[in-house]
């Protein structure tokens, strides 16, 4: 038989192709599976018209904005926020901003993408992230947090990533939506635990 990536006329052959193969049924299986946001969260995940993945969130944390950011900026702990698996190799914290290292593993990219980031909290609450080096093309993510009527936190999340990969920018928005909300989900658990997480 034939294998699928060789019938389709203007399909590259070859590793490359049963990697794009591979993740488009990766992700179909894990839309299958996943279930709805958590309460209170609303994602909103786009193609971006220059290239990658731009992502909007509002979510409403069961904890105050100090808590929130005090896990926001535990950076070494960072991978156990994420179904993604990652390991941090360098926090370089600085009087206006900490430096991070992370290395990203993830089905649709063989190996690891390193990402290196500056990392600057923000007034009232928050936390901006930037690239500053790795093997991203873009990234930049943005926490702002400000407290609500019952002393819990309002979030406004935004993403916006490009790397490199076979995988067209749709299919990596439909990762990339499923993704964040087993972030969120994971962060309202933590927060939930509280400091002995």
């Amino acid at each position: 038989m034939v294998p699928v990536w060789r019938r389709v006329r203007g399909w590259p052959g070859g590793a490359g192709a049963r990697i794009l193969v591979g993740w488009i049924l990766l992700c179909g299986a894990a839309l299958a599976s996943a279930g709805g946001s958590a309460e209170g969260t609303v994602i909103d995940v786009r193609t971006d018209p220059e290239g990658g993945v731009r992502a909007h969130a509002v979510l409403q944390l069961s904890a105050s904005v100090g808590a929130v950011q005090q896990v926001l900026t535990d950076y070494a702990n960072w991978p156990r926020l994420f179904e993604t698996k990652m390991r941090v190799t360098k926090v370089e914290r600085m009087e206006d901003r900490t430096v991070t290292e992370v290395y990203i593993a993830h089905p649709i990219m063989p190996g690891e993408r390193r990402l290196l980031g500056e990392n600057r909290t923000l007034p009232g609450g928050g936390l901006s992230t930037k690239l500053i080096g790795g093997d991203f093309r873009r990234y930049e993510r943005t926490w702002h947090l400000s407290a609500d009527r019952n002393g819990r936190t309002h979030a406004e999340f935004d993403l916006l990533v490009e790397v490199e990969t076979l995988a067209p920018d749709w299919l990596v928005a439909m990762e990339v939506k499923r993704e964040l909300d087993a972030h969120f989900k994971i962060l309202q658990a933590t927060l939930a635990a509280g400091p002995a997480r």
